[in-house]
């Protein structure tokens, strides 16, 4: 996720632990959604779908805060 800002996002995953925890969750949520769909855990197609939408609305979230960052530069 963001390969232009991996340095960026090591930065503030070891200061900001708001981007933190909001980059854990993003990771749970896709590893949720991959075992679902993988039918490894269970799942109907309507919460996968919830959960999809919960995870794009934090990786725009996530986005917000890199670019503020980055033209903060931090």
């Amino acid at each position: 996720m963001f390969p232009e800002y991996r340095e960026l996002i090591t930065r503030l995953k070891g200061h900001d632990h708001h981007f933190t925890r909001l980059f854990d969750k993003h990771n749970e949520l896709d590893q949720q959604i991959k075992n679902m769909e993988a039918h490894i855990q269970p799942g109907t197609q309507l919460e996968i779908e919830s959960l999809k939408k919960e995870k794009l609305a934090l990786k725009d979230e996530l986005y917000g805060l890199l670019k503020k960052a980055a033209e903060a530069g931090t």
